[in-house]
C-alpha cells in the first residue's frame, strides 16, 4: 500500500498528534514523544501497533508526540493519519 506524509492529532493536553510516513526499511517503526512514555510508553505502542495492523498497514514510519491521551483518542487519530496517507476510506466496505 502505496503511504504519503500525513498527519493527524493536536499537541493540546489529553490528545496526540501522529505522523505517518513512507517507511525507509520494511516493517513498522515508532517513535513516541510521551511525558508519560515511562508509564504508559509500551500501551500507547501497543494500541498503534495493532490499529495499524487492523487497517493492513505493515510498513510505515510513525512519529507519535503524545499528550496524555487516551487509548480510544489514539486508534482515532492513527486511523484518521492512516485514511489521509493512503486515501483510503477505512469506514466503507
Amino acid at each position: 500500500m502505496n503511504i504519503n506524509n500525513a498527519a493527524a492529532g493536536t499537541l493540546e493536553s489529553g490528545d496526540i498528534l501522529v505522523q505517518i510516513l513512507p517507511p525507509d526499511s520494511k516493517g513498522l517503526k515508532i517513535e513516541l514523544d510521551s511525558t508519560v512514555a515511562y508509564q504508559f510508553g509500551d500501551q500507547i505502542k501497543k494500541v498503534i501497533e495493532e490499529t495499524l495492523s487492523n487497517l493492513g498497514i505493515s510498513d510505515a514510519l510513525v512519529k507519535a508526540t503524545d499528550k496524555g491521551a487516551l487509548d480510544c483518542t489514539i486508534r482515532a487519530r492513527v486511523t484518521a493519519a492512516v485514511v489521509r496517507a493512503t486515501g483510503k476510506d477505512v469506514w466503507k466496505d
